[in-house]
């Protein structure tokens, strides 16, 4: 899946090199859809049932929608924040410890961030991101003592970069790796993203 994306990506990109923009990019607000491969990868996270040894990392399929606003602080430099929502596909995480059926199912996540970049043509933006992240995951147990489950937030922080292109007027395209930890400082709850994203620039 991720040697697919990445081709699908690459090959938007290109495109995208070959396509200069007449307006001036990366200057006011947007809206967007993004996709791409995510990675689930838990050690023993703290939940509702205390901490519960999982062990097991799943890869899925992610996809979403995001909105921000983006200024031009100098000819260069980009700065901007957004807020995002993502949902993911066959990304529920299960393990059989032998006595008991555990099952880590992420719903969906909210992302709100801070982003710094640099043009290093008058078209193409490379940024650094950073910020606030919540999961929606919910957890099941069955065991001897029958079977249970709840849901929670979980709070956490990501980071992240790219590189966005500006490919007509008002459309760009990006690819972007995040690094997300949703452990809540208990345990191991990792979530690493390459997402491909397109957005309409006002």
């Amino acid at each position: 899946m991720k040697r697919i994306l990445s081709s699908v990506a690459a090959v938007a990109l290109a495109f995208g090199l070959g396509s200069a923009a007449s307006a001036e990019p990366f200057n006011g607000p947007f809206v967007g859809v993004q996709a791409g491969w995510n990675q689930d990868d838990l050690g023993t996270p703290s939940t509702e049932f205390g901490d519960v040894a999982v062990g097991r990392s799943q890869d899925s399929f992610s996809g979403g929608v995001f909105a921000g606003y983006d200024y031009k602080v100098s000819p260069r430099v980009v700065i901007g924040a957004e807020a995002g929502v993502q949902f993911g596909a066959d990304d529920s995480i299960v393990h059989d410890t032998g006595t008991a059926l555990v099952t880590v199912d992420p719903k969906r996540s909210l992302d709100l961030t801070a982003r710094a970049g640099y043009l290093v043509t008058d078209n193409t933006l490379v940024y650094a991101r950073g910020g606030y992240t919540n999961a929606r995951v919910r957890t099941a147990i069955d065991d001897a003592a029958g079977f249970r489950a709840a849901s929670e937030n979980r709070d956490g922080w990501l980071v992240g970069g790219g590189v966005e292109r500006a490919i007509s007027d008002n459309v760009s395209a990006r690819l972007e790796y995040r690094y997300s930890d949703l452990s809540e400082g208990d345990g191991k709850f990792d979530r690493h993203q390459a997402l491909f994203g397109i957005a309409y620039r006002f």
